[in-house]
């Protein structure tokens, strides 16, 4: 864990020792901070969760992933509270029980599907707990496969789960091109969906009320943690309202600029488990 930017390096109004110590949530996104590229959990992220969580500092999730890809992690963390999925759509508490739902609209779910056809990407849908393709592979299939822990079932087309769909996924190894259709479509689709790539080849579409920032606002009431005693940590572009909305926001260190920029924080990349080095200094400003 050395060799990029400790914690202490930051991109502005670095909190201190008492406002660290203050922390009692954090919420971690999952691909690209909490986990590494391989999709393992670490012996040291595990260990630093068990040692906040010792001292009294609640851990939780919020992912771009459907539910089914967060369950294991849940229970190899030993999670209590609530958790995300589909970037804040589907809350749930551990055990499955869902507490909150937010699904696209018909229309937006049909014309994001159309723009983005129409922009020659493969694209996903999520619905009834499926991942859904219309049998166009992806260099992406596998990696999704590890992360939502489906298999993909093969339909000859989306109409009969429009009106169920809690995300609609573009994919192309084409990062420009994922880049261009986050506006485009984001511009289409206006107040009816939230438009934001989760990660450099997925662009997610969702419900409007499927983002991060009302995601870490609902899991510190369901922790029943003051928003200004939270945590949150991120490494792309779907995590900034969570690291704005948090009382103290934490990019990982090869998140972009704009990612960093909006964080206070910046700590080690996920290769270098910086989700355990940022909880080990929050346990350390408590000592």
């Amino acid at each position: 864990m050395s060799g990029s930017p400790s914690p202490e390096e930051t991109s502005r109004a670095e909190p201190g020792r008492e406002e660290l110590a203050a922390v009692r949530l954090v919420v971690s996104d999952i691909d690209g901070t909490l986990v590494r590229d391989d999709k393992s959990l670490s012996d040291e992220t595990l260990r630093a969760v068990r040692r906040a969580e010792a001292a009294g500092i609640l851990f939780t999730l919020i992912s771009a992933r459907p539910a089914s890809g967060l369950g294991e992690l849940v229970e190899r963390l030993g999670i209590e509270t609530a958790v995300g999925a589909f970037n804040g759509g589907t809350l749930f508490r551990p055990g499955g029980e869902v507490v909150e739902a937010h699904r696209l609209e018909e229309a937006a779910a049909r014309r994001a599907v159309e723009m983005l056809d129409g922009a020659g990407v493969p694209v996903w849908l999520f619905a009834d707990g499926r991942w859904l393709t219309r049998g166009q592979s992806t260099p992406y299939d596998d990696r999704e496969r590890r992360a939502a822990r489906l298999e993909p079932s093969v339909v000859p087309d989306f109409e009969a789960y429009l009106t169920r769909a809690d995300k609609v996924v573009g994919v192309s190894e084409r990062f420009d091109l994922v880049a261009e259709l986050e506006a485009s479509v984001g511009a289409a689709l206006g107040a009816s969906a939230n438009v934001i790539r989760s990660q450099h080849y997925f662009l997610d579409v969702t419900a409007p009320a499927a983002n991060k920032g009302d995601g870490v606002s609902f899991l510190a009431r369901a922790a029943g943690v003051d928003l200004a005693h939270t945590a949150a940590i991120g490494d792309m572009a779907n995590d900034v309202p969570m690291l704005r909305r948090a009382g103290i926001g934490v990019a990982m260190g090869q998140a972009p600029d704009a990612v960093r920029a909006a964080a206070r924080l910046v700590t080690t990349t996920n290769q270098e488990d910086g989700v355990a080095r940022f909880l080990h200094r929050l346990v350390e400003a408590r000592s």
